[in-house]
């Protein structure tokens, strides 16, 4: 049996302000995936939503339940990474390592073994081994001239690891192969060259320079009447519409696969 149509939809809207707040508002979002527990805890993409909702505020012994809840659900090792990275935040290091190197590390797909990579790394920064950290990180991976999702966030650990260890050029080396890779400004690697370089920036627009004129104001929707505002608006409740269309669906399968929920 599947969950009742509205109850699926309240849960699935629940579920896409989970995704649109969780980088800006992890509080808020933390606060949407607590009403998708209470209204469909035996759902697995509702466990692990709550579990990364969790985490992002930090509250990794929380976030650890939500992931082996999910994992218990699925079979799947996906969140193994992100529940060694749960121990971590827990103060304990060594328990991230020894999952570091279970079975279920070989299991993971490219993007997770890079990610347990990491992981790991920062355990071992944790516990004070720092070249053991550097030696962590050297993989083919992070050798490769190929640029992959998880390119920018390996080089730059690479280089902020060689930095921890005053090696000072292959940092500032390894912090410009971060930028090269890093297409989206998802790291801060050119502002640690930058400061590496003694480079200082001067932020030469205040406030006041906000007047009639400039390009916020006087943009395509501004010059041709339109209330741009609305026309966004509109655009995030169809966006809204799409996601929950689709959240709702996979919500009605693993509710099918699971029985109904009773939590």
């Amino acid at each position: 049996m599947s969950l009742p149509k509205t109850l699926a939809e309240d849960v699935a809207r629940n579920l896409v302000m989970v995704a649109k707040l969780i980088d800006e508002d992890p509080e808020q979002a933390y606060a949407y995936s607590r009403i998708a527990l209470r209204l469909a805890s035996r759902v697995a993409a509702v466990r692990e939503a709550a579990g990364f909702a969790a985490y992002a505020t930090q509250k990794y012994a929380e976030a650890l339940a939500e992931f082996r809840a999910a994992r218990r659900m699925t079979g799947g090792v996906d969140l193994w990474p992100v529940m060694a990275d749960c121990e971590r935040g827990l103060g304990r290091p060594e328990r991230a390592m020894a999952m570091a190197g279970e079975p279920e590390v070989q299991k993971l797909d490219k993007a997770g073994q890079v990610e347990m990579r990491l992981v790991a790394a920062g355990a071992r920064r944790d516990m004070g081994q720092i070249e053991a950290a550097i030696v962590t990180l050297q993989s083919p991976e992070l050798a490769s001239n190929s640029v992959q999702p998880w390119t920018a966030r390996l080089r730059y650990a690479y280089a902020d690891a060689l930095l921890s260890a005053g090696r000072e050029d292959e940092a500032r080396e390894w912090f410009g192969r971060t930028i090269e890779a890093d297409k989206d400004g998802a790291t801060d690697a050119s502002d640690r060259l930058a400061e590496l370089d003694g480079v200082e920036f001067v932020d030469a627009m205040s406030e006041d320079d906000d007047e009639p004129g400039t390009p916020a104001e006087t943009g395509f929707g501004a010059e041709a009447g339109v209330d741009a505002d609305a026309d966004v608006d509109d655009d995030i409740e169809a966006d809204t519409d799409d996601d929950i269309d689709d959240i709702n669906d996979g919500i009605e399968a693993e509710a099918d696969s699971n029985g109904p929920d009773k939590g």
